[in-house]
């Protein structure tokens, strides 16, 4: 029956019969006439005893009270009506979710009661079409209610209507309420706006820090969603997650570290590792407990409970970072907040990326163009180092070819023969490290007196340091058993190292040690030269870097001696440190592990093949004597 079907005055009033605590149907005329149907709402009608509320018995109602009881409860969308001066409330089924757990108290009872905590904004609403006034109408209203034991955020569309009554003076009975709650539509939007903003900028971070910082900014915005916001990304080196966003929250606050390990798990203030271990959403509740100065938000209920979400990288089952949302002391955390937070990590998981790659492209960018300011370097290096020692054999030779007997003897012979091993150096230190690059340099690991065979090497320079009046002391400590090195590597690494030192140094003196630390053989090589400027120590291991504007007694090399030195250290498993005072001197220690166990089994003690790049101290010591003496000259072809 439709409320159209309906005679009001046709109703037959009969006396009411009511039992207290029946079911809700109860088999009484006055009350099937009044609330026939209804669904839920018509049985608690016909079950409630209305003498108990302002609007009295159902036989005492006006017919128009009576029409509007019929055809609300026909109605399937949301309406309420307030009926008389205390506008007691009426309603059907399809208003009982907004009512939440208020239903079924509220019926009967005075729209001042149900709803008090907005009553102030729903008291001019009401009153203004209940007076004479014209009707009420609100595209969104949003109000603060409490349905679910917490104040909510709610966003209702509404339309408030006088109903006519002709036996009250004023001639309106009540106010029938259309309501449709838009709150899922206001919040979903909003929640777009926010995923759309991040979106929005998310090609525009070089770095992952950037992107977090631009995260913070876009959802400054947004603090009715998310009223505190804390983002960390993880160390690529350690178990630590490094703060890169703070919004909403004293920073200084000990819920807010710079830092978190991730392996002290008892002492984590927020539960990062397991997380990380799960990648789900993990829920953190009592923030007071949390927080020295708990962050408020908007509203004035502070959060109570926060959400730690994983925030992923393009690498499977491997995090970029963590993502501690504040969850809003408004909204129920339902399934729709748990996929936004999950969307909002997505976002911020791309913009790291993007972050991360446009930072990895901005590195090799840089290393592409160091490396052919390196080329270019080392090839106009390479081209002066094989022009000299080319310019001084075509003098002796071109001699030699216009004279005679075509022969060369003498000063020409040994400048000769000196420029022929200064090119075989060269020569050979490049092919050494083409085959380091290649991977084919192998390595013969062979039981040695490195003592003996260190002091054997230092002693070729020995001469060379006297001429020119620097100390040179050689100290080796016997080993109590024999080092595992690659002899030929060895060498190279001794004379690349002695070489560098009685370059550098003009006054003073030069001193190689080695002993045994621990578990390690240590060779140092220090001297009291000019020295190496702060800026460039960390360089000086860089493939054909030379340090520019230095005194130096010869100018040769193609700056890749020492780091030829690092390589064949390297190989040995070892490492290579240096220390610089400029003006003062230089100290490179060379540090290799004792024993075997380090070095790859099949070349231990291999067969030692036939190596192009051996080579003997002769051209090193050639090289240091030439600083010595002057250049000879040579008769003019």
């Amino acid at each position: 029956m439709s409320s159209v079907d309906i005679d009001p005055g046709s109703i037959p009033i009969k006396s009411r019969v009511y039992r207290p605590g029946a079911p809700f149907e109860v088999d009484t005329d006055v009350a099937r006439s009044v609330f026939p149907g209804g669904g839920e709402m018509g049985g608690l009608m016909r079950a409630k005893d209305w003498s108990k509320t302002a609007l009295g018995s159902p036989e005492s109602w006006s017919p128009a009270l009576r029409m509007m009881a019929n055809f609300l409860l026909a109605n399937r969308f949301p309406q309420l009506l307030w009926w008389g001066p205390q506008f007691c409330s009426l309603y059907n089924d399809a208003y009982i979710p907004i009512l939440g757990a208020k239903h079924p108290w509220a019926l009967g009872r005075p729209v001042s009661e149900v709803w008090k905590e907005i009553w102030h904004v729903l008291q001019p609403l009401i009153e203004t079409p209940f007076y004479g006034g014209p009707a009420t109408w609100m595209e969104d209203i949003p109000l603060e209610i409490n349905r679910r034991g917490f104040f909510e955020e709610t966003h209702f569309t509404i339309a408030y209507s006088p109903v006519p009554d002709e036996t009250v003076p004023s001639g309106i009975g009540g106010v029938l309420a259309t309501v449709h709650e838009i709150t899922d539509k206001v919040i979903g939007e909003r929640r777009v706006h926010a995923l759309r903003e991040l979106g929005a900028h998310s090609a525009e971070p070089k770095s992952a820090e950037e992107a977090c910082s631009n995260v913070g900014k876009t959802l400054s915005s947004f603090p009715k969603d998310i009223p505190f916001l804390l983002l960390y990304l993880l160390d690529e080196k350690e178990p630590t997650a490094k703060r890169a966003c703070c919004l909403g929250v004293d920073p200084n606050d000990r819920a807010c570290p710079q830092s978190i390990d991730l392996h002290s798990h008892s002492e984590e203030i927020w539960p990062l590792s397991i997380t990380r271990a799960t990648e789900q959403i993990q829920l953190v509740e009592n923030l007071k407990g949390k927080f020295e100065f708990p962050p408020q938000g908007l509203w004035t209920d502070a959060p109570t409970m926060t959400a730690v979400v994983p925030i992923r990288s393009n690498i499977q089952h491997q995090l970029a970072g963590f993502m501690v949302a504040g969850i809003s002391s408004r909204i129920r955390f339902d399934q729709n907040y748990r996929d936004f937070l999950e969307l909002m990590s997505n976002q911020i998981a791309t913009m790291i990326a993007n972050a991360c790659a446009h930072e990895q492209e901005r590195k090799r960018a840089e290393a592409l163009a160091e490396l052919d300011r390196s080329k270019t370097l080392f090839f106009s290096n390479i081209s002066h180092e094989l022009r000299t020692p080319l310019t001084l054999l075509l003098g002796p030779t071109e001699s030699a070819l216009s004279s005679k007997d075509g022969a060369l003897a003498g000063a020409d012979l040994e400048m000769v023969h000196r420029n022929e091993l200064r090119l075989l150096k060269l020569v050979n230190t490049l092919l050494d490290f083409s085959r380091i690059e290649a991977g084919r340099l192998q390595a013969t690991y062979e039981p040695t007196d490195l003592s003996s065979l260190t002091v054997d090497i230092a002693s070729a320079f020995r001469s060379a340091m006297e001429r020119v009046g620097l100390e040179f002391t050689v100290c080796c400590e016997p080993m109590e058993e024999p080092v595992y090195v690659d002899r030929r590597m060895w060498e190279k690494i001794v004379l690349n190292l002695l070489s560098n030192a009685f370059k550098f140094t003009f006054e003073g003196r030069v001193q190689l040690t080695l002993k045994r630390v621990a578990e390690s053989i240590e060779l140092t090589v220090r001297d009291t030269g000019v020295g190496i400027a702060p800026d460039q120590l960390p360089r000086i291991f860089e493939r054909f870097h030379r340090v520019e504007n230095v005194r130096a007694r010869t100018y040769e090399g193609a700056g890749i001696g020492l780091a030829l030195v690092e390589e064949l250290v390297k190989l040995h498993g070892g490492s290579v440190q240096a220390q610089s005072e400029l003006g003062a001197g230089t100290s490179f220690c060379v540090t290799i592990p004792a024993g075997k166990i380090h070095l790859p089994a099949d070349r231990i003690q291999a067969a030692n093949s036939p190596s192009s790049t051996a080579l003997s101290a002769a051209a090193y010591i050639e090289e240091a004597e030439k600083c010595c003496r002057p250049p000879v000259p040579w008769p003019a072809s």
